[in-house]
């Protein structure tokens, strides 16, 4: 099942992704990409154009084709299993990247507090309306 939700943040644009934790998250000062230090980090850039995940996007391109463009992807993924688990493995070691090293921007002593983890934020405002 975990790699059905990375494949889902690259394709909804929902993950670790300086466009997304900055406007949607709050927990960014900008949108940069952390990894190539381009303007404007979004799902669309990890897929296609940042050149730090250009093996992994190599051994993608070879077997969905150069047409990375969302609509062409899941197309491909659609039309074809080994498409699918294509996207899967880059999906995959991609997202697990990004989000190791967001998690280590977390917990840097010096790291902004827009971008320090916000423990238990849910749990704290669930109990807080139950009964006494």
């Amino acid at each position: 099942m975990k790699l059905l939700s990375e494949s889902m943040q690259i394709l909804s644009g929902h993950g670790c992704f300086g466009r997304y934790l900055h406007k949607i998250a709050g927990r960014e000062p900008t949108e940069e990409c952390h990894e190539c230090g381009a303007a404007v980090d979004t799902a669309q850039h990890t897929l296609e154009d940042c050149p730090v995940w250009g093996p992994e996007r190599a051994d993608l391109i070879a077997i969905v084709g150069p047409d990375l463009s969302l609509p062409a992807v899941v197309k491909s993924m659609v039309d074809s299993e080994r498409s699918w688990q294509a996207m899967q493995i880059f999906c995959e070691e991609v997202m697990q990247q990004k989000e190791m090293a967001e998690r280590a921007r977390e917990i840097a002593p010096m790291a902004d507090q827009r971008r320090r983890k916000r423990a238990r934020r849910r749990r704290v405002a669930h109990d807080r309306r139950l009964p006494p």
